[in-house]
Order: C-alpha cells, then structure tokens, then sequence
C-alpha cells in the first residue's frame, strides 16, 4: 500500500540538506526523473516487481495509488515529502504545477515485462 516517508532535512546558512538512507526499503537499481505537465496524466499502471519512492522535487503533482482495495491521492508538494509505492498499486501522477519535477527511485532496472498495464476494477 502506499504511504507516505518523510525526508529529513538538515539546514543551515549554506541551504538545506536531506538525505534518504534508512527510509529506502530497498536497493535502488534505477532512478530517473519526470517533468510534469499541467494537463497531462503519466503512469497508468501497476507492476509485478518494482516498488518505487516518488518525490517531487521543484513543484508539486498529485499521486493517486489504488491498492484494488481502494484509491488514495497523495499531494506531492515538498522536496520532503516522499511516496513509498507498492509494486502492486495501481498509480497514476496529474496536477503537475509548470515545471514541476517528480523524481523516481525504482527496485529493479526497467523492463517493459515487469509493467501491468490492467486496472483494478472499480468497487
């Protein structure tokens, strides 16, 4: 199921600082980067092995994560906050603000087999 981490942030005359080490659930074996667009809905799938953290790094999107139990959306608007993913959640990203940047961090290498392109069906 997804949910939420939060990044902590270490700050001081120089900027801010955050770093993710113990938060990561898994090994990262690919990372990759989104630039939103306002009217634009991206993703539209679930997978059968990669679980992913997703942080939007300069604006903001929302996520909407369905677990075939039931969909939640997840505002994404600091560099902060980050959304665990579940291999098995059906997700999509929309509302990206202009410029808006979602960074993605991802268990396994891609591989166009690992995506499940079928939707939960609608309780």
């Amino acid at each position: 199921m997804a949910h939420i981490i939060q990044i902590k942030a270490f700050s001081d005359n120089r900027g801010e600082l955050r770093v993710i080490e113990k938060e990561l659930p898994f090994e990262v074996k690919r990372v990759y980067y989104i630039h939103g667009k306002p009217d634009v809905v991206r993703g539209g799938h679930r997978h059968k092995h990669t679980d992913q953290l997703l942080i939007c790094i300069h604006g903001s999107c929302i996520v909407s994560s369905n677990n075939g139990k039931g969909t939640e959306d997840f505002l994404l608007d600091s560099p902060s906050t980050a959304l665990y993913v579940d291999r098995h959640d059906w997700h999509t990203m929309h509302h990206f603000t202009e410029g808006a940047v979602l960074l993605v961090l991802a268990s396994t290498p891609y591989d166009i087999n690992d995506y499940i392109d079928e939707a939960y069906p609608e309780h």
